[in-house]
């Protein structure tokens, strides 16, 4: 099969012939159709997150397809089945899984981690039972694979752990796949959105998909804008890229009691620690929620979410591409210069 192969961290990547993956009793092999290009695959690439796997390896855990083979132990999966992949896999035995918080699995790992991923032909998912998605026919495989790791992950952070309601103030600082994401849910569900970011075309894509104002960083004081058009702060703020600028900003954007949910994972430079506001946290009894990816007993109701408020994730999939151009959307993460969502669609 082809495959997009990462040789060394931080180098161009190549597409290349590789053996097929082979069937364990427990899993299934997918054709992959489509596959979404994650910055979390990028922080692997450029060293920022700690790679499990040794070299070469194929990255990629935001991927969807049809059961090609399925393991003799399988019964809920047959072949030409259409399905989606959770990006965190679970062991479904320890005390988080078994009280529904497999995204916390004390055993988890992610495909395109661990083992190869989904920048390729075909993608094995061991133990599928428990870490695998029946995809509704309403669905197609683009917009399957934009959903997640970006669109699950600010749906359950959004909905799940900071719980945002119609009417309340959210405002998103960064406007990459998660942030439109988390733009997207909010105002699907009737709250108010700002959009923070840099470029202004990456504004001009959150406005169209709800936010009601737009605030260009670089061209103005984000948080005293926010405060001017909310009139004392946001209830709900969300760092949706994880530098220090972006989870300071999004923070002191809040009013009291404020909410903030924070997405972003660090880079290299932070090396997971940003100073956070103390005094101003405790004097305005802000909250500060972590939220990693999704249970997978919560895709049922997004699921059911997305068809009954006709949300359409695909709207944030900017560009589909081969598998030959994917290194080429990696280079332009480094420099932030790609706008919403890139999916390999053409293997």
């Amino acid at each position: 099969m082809k495959a997009l192969l990462m040789e060394e961290v931080g180098r161009p990547m190549t597409v290349q012939n590789v053996a097929d993956p082979m069937l364990t009793p427990d899993g299934v092999i997918i054709k992959v159709e489509a596959s979404g290009v994650c910055r979390s695959d990028w922080h692997f690439w450029k060293g920022d997150m700690e790679m499990r796997a040794p070299l070469p390896h194929v990255l990629g855990h935001e991927f969807t397809g049809i059961v090609e083979e399925v393991g003799s132990h399988v019964t809920q999966f047959k072949r030409g089945d259409r399905v989606v992949v959770p990006p965190i896999q679970a062991d479904n035995t320890c005390p988080y899984c078994l009280n529904g918080h497999q995204n916390l699995c004390d055993n988890k790992y992610t495909l395109g981690v661990r083992q190869w991923g989904g920048f390729a032909e075909y993608a094995l998912i061991p133990k599928a039972e428990g870490n695998l998605v029946k995809l509704p026919e309403s669905i197609d495989f683009v917009s399957a694979a934009s959903l997640g790791c970006r669109f699950v992950t600010s749906y359950y952070g959004m909905i799940d752990q900071v719980k945002v309601q119609a009417g309340e103030w959210v405002v998103v600082h960064g406007c990459g796949g998660i942030g439109l994401s988390a733009i997207q849910i909010a105002n699907a569900i009737g709250a108010k959105v700002i959009a923070v970011d840099i470029g202004d075309d990456k504004l001009e894509l959150a406005r169209s998909l709800g936010a009601v104002y737009t605030i260009n960083g670089m061209k103005e004081n984000a948080i005293e804008a926010v405060k001017e058009i909310t009139k004392g702060g946001a209830n709900v703020s969300v760092d949706a890229l994880g530098i220090t600028a972006t989870c300071q900003n999004a923070i002191l954007s809040l009013g009291k009691r404020g909410r903030h949910l924070q997405i972003g994972v660090t880079t290299k430079e932070e090396k997971g620690f940003i100073p956070v506001p103390i005094d101003e946290i405790v004097t305005k009894e802000l909250q500060i929620i972590g939220s990693v990816t999704m249970p997978i007993s919560r895709y049922t109701p997004m699921l059911h979410l997305i068809d009954t408020l006709n949300i359409q994730p695909s709207k944030l999939v900017t560009e589909r591409i081969s598998l030959d151009q994917a290194g080429d959307v990696f280079e332009a993460m480094s420099s932030f210069s790609n706008i919403g969502i890139s999916v390999v669609d053409r293997f």
